[in-house]
């Protein structure tokens, strides 16, 4: 399945990664979220092309801010 990194800014602990892998991992197609804080990156793991527009909404209704793909 492929893998695709965002950047997302305003992340800063684990509360901020729990919610971040919880309304991603909603998504449609989504069948993993690994957020990694430090790099302030988040991989979705999609059965196909995960759709841009759809991911950062969801990351912007949840208080981030997705500044593109890494």
């Amino acid at each position: 399945m492929p893998a695709t990194t965002y950047a997302v800014a305003g992340m800063s602990c684990g509360h901020c990664k729990a919610t971040l892998t919880g309304v991603i991992g909603e998504l449609d197609g989504v069948s993993g979220v690994e957020v990694d804080l430090d790099a302030g990156h988040v991989t979705v793991t999609s059965a196909g092309e995960p759709d841009d527009a759809v991911i950062a909404e969801a990351v912007d209704e949840a208080g981030y801010e997705l500044t593109g793909r890494v």
